[in-house]
């Protein structure tokens, strides 16, 4: 048996799994969630004797797994997820952490919250009605948001008589759909390395290829969900990507150990920051050397995201909390004109001329609407011109004005630094969610073109 020493030990070394599920309503996410949890051991018993207990109150005969995520009075009561539900598991291969969130249309926001840092997310699809629009909207969301995993779950292939050709059906038209997203490869248990999605026909309500493999699909030789989840490829090595580190607090101890100690502390968002490297501060555009690292109360040669640090530089230069501090010859470009598409999230509308707080990583700027030039409708990626205004759910483009300068990245190039927040300057409510440079749906358009130019050459 494994002493809780030896299982501390053990997490400590298993890579750590966020995921969202996602699909229409009454598709199965929640049932899906508590099948996973149930089977793989991460119920804990009085847990499970009040799923049971609320499921005999309500007639069923069964435990209702789904109860187990759905822990809203009003969701119980409507059999519906309304709020994006959390949950911890671990299994000994991996950790996760899950977003259950929500099918209904009015609840598009709920889903992009939970996919927002997800590594992954499962779309799920009723094998009976096959691709729906919420389906493609989910999907949608999760190539914009650049969720680099994405998993089809055909559900209640037992209501389907596990048939393969429905399954088949299902996957070549999803396959159709993400092709249109302009996202990278297709594949049904294939490679997950080389495949954006992988499709899995399951029965969550009797566990069919959820945990255990089916009995009832022997012409499906891929991973069961839980097996894809402990095996997908996933990379938290952000050292690669462009070094940035966003000043959070100035520490000046000012005291007689510490006289002239002048140091900025923060979290390292992406790529890695060694002593005696070149960098640049912006927005002011200072430039300085590193002379020292300080981890966790000791001096360190080289950090790397996601580290939390103070940075010492040579000069003594203004620095302040907000501004970003970045490699000198890899600095991201500074603009108070911010393109980008925006998921709106608050009850209120977002209108043209309407000034807002924009806050990017560890800045807060004051900011105006200057144009929304198209709304996105995801059934069918086309655009809408020229709304006017953005309401709840809504998907579109926005041009944003800053008072002050900000260095931001492409949220292509970085989900981290090309994310950003518009907030109601009255009273904080978050507006919307937004993510600079171009969509997807326009860097499939440009790809598109540029293959339609490729093939007017002739060699």
């Amino acid at each position: 048996m494994t002493t809780p020493t030896q299982h501390a030990e053990q997490l400590s070394t298993t890579t750590l799994l966020r995921f969202a599920t996602a699909g229409s309503v009454d598709d199965g996410k929640s049932t899906l969630v508590g099948r996973l949890l149930h089977d793989s051991k991460s119920v804990l018993t009085d847990q499970l004797e009040a799923v049971e207990h609320a499921s005999r109150s309500r007639g069923q005969e069964a435990p209702d797994l789904a109860l187990l995520t759905d822990g809203l009075r009003a969701e119980r009561e409507q059999g519906i997820t309304i709020d994006v539900a959390y949950r911890y598991f671990a299994t000994p291969r991996r950790r996760f952490i899950l977003a259950d969130t929500p099918g209904h249309v009015q609840y598009t926001r709920n889903m992009v919250t939970g996919a927002s840092t997800a590594e992954l997310a499962v779309v799920l699809v009723d094998a009976r009605n096959g691709v729906v629009e919420q389906t493609r909207r989910h999907a949608a969301v999760a190539a914009l948001l650049r969720v680099p995993h994405v998993v089809l779950a055909v559900n209640k292939m037992d209501l389907v008589d596990y048939a393969e050709p429905v399954f088949a059906a299902i996957a070549e038209e999803f396959t159709a759909y993400a092709a249109s997203l302009g996202v990278p490869g297709w594949g049904s248990g294939g490679d997950p390395q080389e495949n954006w999605c992988t499709a899995i026909p399951i029965s969550a309500l009797v566990g069919d290829n959820v945990v255990e493999p089916s009995a009832h699909m022997d012409w499906y030789g891929g991973p069961t969900v839980l097996e894809h989840l402990e095996t997908v490829p996933v990379s938290h090595d952000l050292t690669g990507c462009h070094a940035r580190f966003p000043v959070q607090y100035v520490i000046r101890p000012q005291t007689a150990e510490h006289p002239d100690y002048r140091g900025y502390a923060g979290q390292i968002a992406a790529g890695a920051f060694r002593v005696g490297e070149a960098v640049t501060v912006l927005p002011s555009g200072r430039t300085s050397t590193i002379a020292g690292i300080d981890a966790l109360g000791e001096s360190v040669d080289i950090a790397w995201a996601p580290q939390s640090v103070t940075v010492r530089l040579t000069d003594d230069i203004d620095v302040s909390r907000g501004d970003l501090i970045a490699p000198a010859d890899d600095a991201p470009a500074v603009t108070q004109d911010v393109e980008a598409t925006v998921c709106h999230v608050a009850d209120q509308p977002l209108v043209v001329g309407q000034r807002v707080l924009l806050k990017h990583t560890t800045r807060t700027v004051k900011a105006i609407v200057k144009d929304i030039p198209s709304r996105l409708t995801l059934d069918d990626l086309s655009q809408h011109p020229a709304p006017g205004q953005l309401v709840a759910n809504d998907i579109g483009r926005v041009v944003v004005r800053t008072a002050e300068p900000l260095a931001l990245d492409a949220y292509a190039d970085s989900r981290r630094t090309g994310s950003f927040l518009l907030i109601d300057p009255a009273d904080g409510t978050t507006l919307t969610a937004g993510m600079a440079g171009a969509s997807f749906a326009a860097v499939a358009e440009a790809e598109a073109q540029a293959a339609d130019d490729d093939a007017e050459w002739d060699f």
